[in-house]
């Protein structure tokens, strides 16, 4: 017998969300360590906002809804608070009741704003890797330095002359310009949408496109990002990011830090000593006067591991670029840029660390 097609405009339902979500979903245990983190920084979401006015969304809202739009890779705000009005699994992630009204997507994103103007993703990345220590799956010994182009908002045609005087476009929406012929550097030109990004390419015969540098300090004991700085793409914001990460690691001891050829210069490799860091770079033999490391330090067994073990901060670059989807920032200037990217490592440790935890759970 066929059923009706009842249908009914209202219902009364005593379950909440969190009835709704699956005793095993990978979500409750990244909301579990969420949640530690968040209270940690409690003191911190004090001391930036007044204590009278009315009342904005709560940080811990808005950082969990961040967490989403990354984690389920949703390309805008906008379409984030499409998805958690109906969804019961992001409401009761970022904590609203099933009848709760969803902000508006440009209330979320102006709240959001005065997370951006504070260290807040500093604190959140820190807070998880030091979750992760306590847990023992970080190494406090080996680790690697990498960066990649991070494509600003912007398009090549907004990169113009910074002092000449420009006529109005033809086309207010998408104008004509024909810069062939045309000699372009970032000293004489700048982005007129972004002028903090900065012209660059990967490599020789690659298209030259604005870019931001985003580099990341990662252990090698299980992968896991340990620090991140965004850089002006200047051609030495990798090796200078490199150097103010590895500045703020802890403790006095020796450690070693892996890189690709990139690193091998005697500048990079003097700082490196200077700061007790042992280099572990590739060698670059075709670099004029040749490579910076000697055999004193490629005889040891330590440094063929950490060349095997530096390409897993690939696997971060690749999870950042698709999942997050970073492969093209959605903000605008170093500092914004630096938030967003730091956010999202945080992410990924939290993805990671789950996966570690399921993986010694099944054995």
């Amino acid at each position: 017998m066929r059923g009706a097609d009842e249908q009914q405009s209202q219902i009364f339902s005593y379950l909440s969300p969190e009835a709704r979500v699956r005793k095993d979903h990978p979500l409750r245990a990244i909301r579990e360590m969420v949640d530690e983190v968040l209270a940690r920084m409690s003191g911190s979401f004090d001391a930036m906002y007044a204590d009278v006015g009315r009342p904005s969304i709560a940080p811990e809202k808005l950082l969990r809804a961040q967490l989403l739009q990354m984690l389920y890779s949703v390309r805008s705000e906008r379409l984030l608070m499409e998805e958690m009005d109906y969804n019961l699994l992001f409401r009761w992630f970022v904590g609203l009741n099933a009848d709760d009204a969803v902000w508006d997507a440009t209330v979320f994103t102006k709240n959001r704003d005065r997370l951006l103007q504070a260290d807040v993703a500093q604190q959140f990345l820190a807070q998880v890797v030091a979750q992760a220590g306590a847990k023992g799956l970080t190494s406090d010994e080996h680790f690697t330095v990498d960066g990649t182009l991070l494509e600003a908002w912007a398009s090549v045609k907004s990169f113009q002359p910074k002092e000449k005087k420009t006529s109005p476009p033809d086309d207010g929406g998408n104008p004509t310009v024909n810069f062939h012929g045309e000699k372009r550097s970032n000293d004489t030109h700048e982005s007129k949408s972004d002028p903090e990004s900065q012209l660059a390419r990967k490599g020789p015969g690659k298209e030259a496109k604005l870019s931001y540098s985003g580099n990341l300090l990662v252990e090698n004991g299980n992968g896991l990002i340990v620090d991140a700085e965004v850089f002006q793409a200047n051609g030495t914001a990798e090796r200078d990011a490199a150097l103010v990460m590895m500045e703020k690691l802890p403790g006095t001891k020796a450690v070693t830090v892996g890189g690709d050829k990139g690193f091998d210069t005697r500048g990079f490799v003097a700082e490196c000593r200077n700061l007790r860091v042992t280099p572990h770079v590739a060698q670059n033999h075709a670099r004029a006067g040749g490579s910076a490391i000697d055999a004193r330090t490629t005889r040891h067994a330590g440094y063929r591991i950490s060349q095997r073990k530096r390409k897993r901060i690939e696997e971060c670059f690749g999870w950042l670029k698709t999942v997050a989807g970073l492969r093209k920032v959605r903000h605008r200037g170093v500092c914004k840029v630096d938030w967003i990217f730091t956010f999202a490592c945080a992410a990924y440790n939290l993805v990671r660390m789950r996966n570690l935890a399921a993986t010694v759970q099944a054995l």
